[in-house]
């Protein structure tokens, strides 16, 4: 069974820090790149961070550049997500996704991801 599982968010105050955590299982982790997308309330997801798994490429909107950095462990098949600095824009359920690693091209294209955790809420108050 294929499982991507978000952990990590939680309430922090402006420009507090929080690490995500994306587990994932049943599948060959290392042929997947691995996204992080957020969707606040009354608004569109978003793609936030991608990175690849061939080069280990990295990839930020530009709303989270400069403040949030992503990584992966494959030996731990686990994708983190740092955030600092937060801002209460970044308030959102936050979601992991798997999409096979040789797609280069539409870094937010939601279809094109394969699979998704349940995701894990943030909440940066002011």
């Amino acid at each position: 069974e294929v499982q991507l599982v978000e952990s990590g968010g939680g309430l922090v105050q402006a420009g507090g820090s929080l690490r995500l955590s994306c587990a994932a299982s049943g599948f060959t982790f290392d042929e997947y790149a691995i996204g992080w997308f957020r969707q606040a309330p009354g608004k569109e997801r978003e793609g936030v961070s991608l990175i690849s798994s061939s080069d280990g490429s990295t990839y930020y909107a530009d709303s989270v550049k400069g403040r949030f950095t992503i990584s992966r462990d494959n030996a731990k098949n686990t994708v983190y997500l740092q955030m600092n600095g937060l801002k209460p824009e970044d308030t959102a359920v936050y979601y992991c996704a798997a999409r096979p690693v040789w797609i280069l091209v539409g870094l937010w294209d939601a279809p094109s991801y394969d699979y998704w955790g349940q995701g894990t809420q943030v909440t940066v108050s002011s």
